[in-house]
């Protein structure tokens, strides 16, 4: 099995005491993550240990460097590191500090040590996974996660230099294929919009098909035709937008299996009333499974009803 180094960013803007409690597992329970098991938590280990809370450590850092702060500026970042559970096996404690001291290190390169203020890795989960988190201040002193983090080009150039980092130390490592090699594009969050539409549109014709009967079957196949024929022309621009996006979301179903794997904690925390980042991403990487089951139901329409609502497509197509 490929084993990959992982690394995921996650803005925080408000406060972090939820996170926090996560991280450094001050709580005695966590029933919302049945993966934590709470007697292995000893052997979880810092690599920075915060000296006080995230808040504070976060606080004190942009009061040093003279920062100006908006409401919505981003005050620190939560970066997940991890590998593939494969990668894990049967390596010792030491093994397993090292791969993420390494991670560490690379890090501090890019971001200055002094910007990290946290760094803790989970011993007591199904897949070891480190939380570093760091401020994102520029070398002239400026708050800027949007310069440090960069829009997708740069965090292309992050995930990059990041796996050319790590498999100095570690040959076995793979790098999914970037931008930079394939040209893979970004898949526009209308395709994912799209998604959800259609499938909440064909949810409501499946109702309105199965509450057919003989007394109101006349009126039922006419509302049924009139939300067919708003669904087919959305669905077909949809399966032309997968067709272009197809390496892009077969490298989503990579990604999906491996994030679930490490991160399956992270669907469920809450910071600030919002899912963290990972989370959207998780659920975005499903898009491929929404398509599937889009496609599964035009092929259970009746072939008569998919032939009413596609000749006079095609009539118009072939006029203009």
């Amino acid at each position: 099995m490929p084993q990959y180094a992982i690394m995921r960013f996650a803005k925080q803007k408000g406060g972090a005491g939820a996170l926090e409690s996560h991280h450094e597992r001050t709580k005695v329970k966590y029933a919302s993550n049945p993966d934590i098991n709470i007697e292995r938590s000893k052997y979880n280990f810092h690599i920075v240990k915060p000296e006080t809370s995230y808040k504070r450590e976060s606080d004190n850092r942009i009061e040093a460097a003279g920062c100006n702060t908006r409401k919505d500026s981003v005050r620190f970042v939560d970066t997940l590191i991890t590998a593939s559970p494969d990668f894990f096996k049967g390596k010792k404690r030491d093994e397993v500090r090292a791969y993420f001291k390494t991670a560490v290190a690379f890090l501090a390169q890019k971001i200055g040590r002094g910007n990290i203020f946290a760094a803790v890795v989970h011993m007591d989960e199904k897949t070891p996974h480190l939380h570093l988190c760091f401020t994102p201040i520029t070398k002239d002193g400026r708050l800027s996660a949007k310069e440090i983090i960069g829009n997708r080009t740069q965090l292309t150039k992050w995930q990059d230099d990041f796996f050319a980092h790590m498999v100095k130390a570690y040959p076995d490592l793979e790098r999914g294929e970037s931008a930079s090699e394939t040209g893979r594009r970004h898949i526009p969050t209308r395709v994912f919009k799209q998604a959800v539409r259609l499938t909440k549109q064909a949810a409501r014709i499946t109702n309105v098909l199965d509450g057919i009967n003989p007394l109101n079957a006349s009126k039922k196949r006419d509302e049924a035709l009139a939300l067919l024929k708003r669904f087919f022309p959305g669905m077909e621009d949809f399966e032309k937008q997968v067709r272009k996006c197809k390496r892009e979301i077969k490298a989503l179903e990579t990604d999906n299996a491996t994030l679930k794997s490490e991160t399956n904690e992270l669907e469920k925390q809450v910071e600030a009333g919002k899912k963290v980042n990972i989370a959207k991403q998780i659920a975005e990487n499903n898009l491929h499974i929404e398509y599937d089951n889009l496609r599964r139901f035009v092929d259970t329409l009746p072939e008569e009803i998919k032939r009413q609502i596609r000749q006079p497509q095609q009539t118009q197509n072939q006029q203009r």
